[in-house]
């Protein structure tokens, strides 16, 4: 085979480390090489480029299952068919990337409240427990599906009061 890589020349070429292109080939998102009489894997130009669309797909955040059934779809028929497998996946992340972008500006607000208060309130104890912490809107929905506690729900028995 002629300009053909071995898994080393294909990991420098790319970027992925050979033992990741092993696995690739393992679960049938890279087609299994051809091999020299040694046993050797050769890659040819398609190989480089199929494993630079995985890699791009997973630096976007695309779950390695949905790239490997668009991958399906680039061996088994025409490449007109994988255009709406792809745009479907591309969507589904867009939304869950701006769902997560917006519970973290949500948080990134309780944070800084959380900073103002502790750079500015005084330093005194309170008969409630710390309230250090606490941000003016309680039960509001926080990263990782994790509501906002009440104070009283913060304060564990025997718990002082942070200075």
């Amino acid at each position: 085979m002629a300009n053909a890589l071995t898994i080393g020349q294909l990991a420098k070429a790319t970027g992925v480390a050979a033992k990741t292109i092993r696995f690739y080939e393992q679960i049938g998102v890279l087609p299994t090489p051809s091999r020299t009489a040694t046993g050797y894997r050769q890659y040819d130009q398609s190989g480089v480029q199929r494993l630079r669309f995985i890699r791009r797909a997973r630096s976007l955040g695309l779950p390695l299952r949905d790239v490997k059934t668009v991958i399906v779809g680039l061996d088994g028929g025409p490449r007109l068919a994988v255009r709406p497998r792809l745009l479907a996946l591309v969507r589904r992340q867009l939304s869950a990337v701006q769902h997560q972008s917006s519970e973290l500006g949500l948080l990134q607000r309780q944070l800084e409240q959380v900073l103002h208060r502790l750079l500015t309130s005084p330093r005194e104890r309170s008969r409630e427990g710390c309230q250090c912490l606490d941000t003016e809107s309680v039960g509001e929905r926080q990263p990782h599906g994790r509501v906002a506690r009440t104070r009283a729900q913060l304060k564990g028995p025997g718990e002082r009061a942070l200075r």
